[in-house]
């Protein structure tokens, strides 16, 4: 009796995860026939792998944000002595992940819409800087 419930439970479990999987590559089959008409077909696959790999990153950081807690590091804010854009920006992407992922994809954007100007900032914060005097 609990051998046969625990095997039908499997049994349960394996249906659901195989449904989830056949209704994950169908998505992204039915991603890839919309996006070919407007982008190429190597476009629509890097597009239908960037879908797939935001999902990923979503639900990793909502795992990660439960496992660590929200109440871990509350009490112990370290004394700021200057303004440091680094850490300023990993508070915000730390605080508002959505808001920080939304901003991503709107430079992404806009990065691929403008390659020249991209192309200038990279060159502006890549190039080394003069000696100085």
């Amino acid at each position: 009796m609990i051998f046969e419930k625990t095997l039908m439970t499997l049994a349960a479990a394996a249906a659901i995860a195989a449904a989830a999987a056949v209704a994950v590559v169908s998505a992204a089959f039915a991603i890839y026939a919309v996006l070919v008409p407007l982008v190429s077909a190597a476009g629509a696959a890097a597009i239908v792998a960037a879908v797939a790999a935001l999902i990923v990153a979503i639900a990793g950081m909502l795992a990660a944000r439960k496992v660590e807690g929200r109440h871990h590091n509350q009490g112990q804010q370290p004394a700021q002595q200057g303004f440091d854009m680094t850490s300023r920006v990993i508070e915000i992407v730390r605080d508002k992940p959505l808001m920080s992922i939304g901003i991503g994809l709107a430079a992404g954007i806009f990065a691929l819409k403008n390659p020249t100007l991209t192309a200038s900032l990279a060159k502006a914060f890549l190039d080394p800087k003069p000696p100085q005097r």
